[in-house]
This record gives C-alpha cells, sequence and structure tokens, in this order.
C-alpha cells in the first residue's frame, strides 16, 4: 500500500501541472506571433515608405523638367497645356478606335455586330467637322473662362506636386461631382420638350463610335460635356497634374465608352451602346 500511495503521487502532480504548460505554451505562443505580426507590420511600413518616397521623388523629377520646358505662367499652363493635352488625349486615342473602324478589325470585340460595316464616311467626317468646332469654338473659351474660376479658388504651388494619398481623394470627389451633375443633366436632355432642339444630335448615331463622344450641340458640349469635369478641380482646388489626369481619365473613359467595341482589359461599352440603341434607357 505505501508503495502504490508513493506511485500515485507523481501522477497527481503531474496532471496537476498540464494546464499549466498548456497555458504558458500558448502565451509563449502568442506573444510570438504578436512579435511576427510587429515585425511583418514595421517591414511592410518601412517597403512601402521607401517605395512612396522614390515614387514621389521620381514624379517631382519629372514633374520639374516638363515645368522647366514649359515654363510656371499659370495661364498658359491651365489654358493652352490643358486645351492641347485633352486634344491630344482625344484625338491620339480615338484614332486607334476609327482605325479599327474603317480596317473592320476586332470585329469579335464589337457590341453591336455588322453595325459601321463599311462606316459613312460622309457621315463620319460631317461629325468629325462638328467635333472640331465644339472643341475650339467653344471648349477653348470655356478653358479661358474657368481660369477665372480658378484664380478665385487659389492655385496651388505649381513646382510642389501633392502626395498620393491627397489626388486620390481629389479624384473620388471628382468622380461623385461628375456623376450627379452629368446624370441629372443627361436626363434632363432627354425631356420630350427639350430632346429634339439639342441632345438629338448626338443620337444621330444608333451604333456609336469614339469620336461620337463629342458630338453634340454646342450647348450640350458646355453643359453636359465641359462643367461636369472641370468644376470638381475647381471646387477641390487641385493642382493642375492632378487636373490633368482626371481629365485625361475623363477622355478615354467617353471614347471607349462610345467606341462600340468591349476590348479586353477595359471597361465594356455595352451600357452605353444600348442607350444609343434605345434612346430612353441607361442614362
Amino acid at each position: 500500500e505505501g508503495v502504490s500511495s508513493l506511485e500515485e503521487e507523481p501522477c497527481k502532480e503531474g496532471i496537476k501541472l498540464q494546464p499549466i504548460k498548456t497555458v504558458c505554451l500558448a502565451l509563449g505562443l502568442s506573444f510570438l506571433a504578436i512579435l511576427a505580426v510587429g515585425f511583418r507590420t514595421v517591414i511592410l511600413t518601412s517597403i512601402v515608405r521607401f517605395w512612396s518616397s522614390c515614387r514621389d521623388d521620381f514624379n517631382q523629377i519629372i514633374w520639374n523638367a516638363i515645368i522647366d520646358r514649359i515654363g510656371e505662367d499659370p495661364f498658359t499652363i491651365h489654358v493652352y497645356g490643358t486645351y492641347i493635352l485633352t486634344n491630344l488625349v482625344f484625338w491620339g486615342f480615338g484614332s486607334l478606335y476609327t482605325y479599327m473602324d474603317f480596317k473592320l478589325a476586332a470585329r469579335e470585340y464589337k457590341v453591336q455586330p455588322g453595325t459601321n460595316e463599311p462606316i459613312n464616311k460622309q457621315k463620319f467626317w460631317k461629325m468629325v467637322r462638328h467635333v472640331a468646332f465644339n472643341q475650339t469654338v467653344i471648349a477653348f473659351p470655356f478653358n479661358v473662362f474657368m481660369f477665372k474660376f480658378v484664380e478665385m479658388r487659389g492655385i496651388p504651388d505649381m513646382r510642389v506636386l501633392p502626395s498620393f494619398h491627397t489626388a486620390l481623394l481629389q479624384f473620388a470627389g471628382f468622380l461623385i461631382v461628375e456623376e450627379i451633375m452629368f446624370f441629372y443633366i443627361h436626363w434632363l436632355l432627354h425631356h420630350r420638350k427639350i430632346y429634339k432642339y439639342i441632345h438629338k444630335k448626338h443620337h444621330e448615331w444608333t451604333a456609336s463610335v469614339a469620336f461620337i463622344s463629342l458630338y453634340c450641340h454646342p450647348f450640350e458640349h458646355l453643359i453636359s460635356n465641359l462643367v461636369p469635369v472641370a468644376l470638381g478641380p475647381i471646387l477641390f482646388g487641385s493642382h493642375i497634374s492632378v487636373t490633368w489626369t482626371w481629365f485625361c481619365l475623363a477622355m478615354l473613359n467617353t471614347l471607349n465608352s462610345h467606341s462600340g467595341y468591349h476590348l479586353p482589359f477595359l471597361s465594356s461599352s455595352e451600357q452605353h451602346d444600348f442607350h444609343h440603341l434605345k434612346f430612353n434607357q441607361c442614362y
């Protein structure tokens, strides 16, 4: 009996120590996990900061070279610079879509197969002349006029680029302003008492091509195409580099939306193509 009682004592102590060992092991592993997460966070944060610094420095170097080349006159940059850049983007990228239209290329990506095959050249060049009119007689004076509001709002230092996060937040604001304004103005232009006088011109093409994105009545070009896009940068007092980026993105988006193609890796133009086909859907 004495021997058996001595053998039972270590077992009881082992049973008592087992929960303590488990808790210590759990605490130790938790501590190591916290250290690992903290270490990873520190490393990732350092990498992100280093990358952001390199990116910002690189962008700043490029921007300084541009400013050194064109000068720092606010009127020249905001009016002439904006006009030249937006036209280069519009006519340059629009010409790529137009090449596909005339060469009947990428037919497998056409939203309305069989349309504009071949494209009506007389109708096309009539449209191009009108777009050129809107881009010169309407858009350029608009740039001059809007520069007055830019001056009133205050022009940021041309040399100093804003941070990436600042630009990103402003883009979000631009998008909200533009989407709300464009939707309601576009919807109003479809009102039965207004449509035939203004917006009907834009809908002459039931199967759209890229350049018709700016093919519209001059008044529509002003209130529907120019004002909603330009208002955001003025409200936010944005740096011209952010404004130019936003204008270029807006140009690329409207060209793609009217292109009649659903190309790989690009947003679909089906919604707006359907709008041109049915007139009263997908504003």
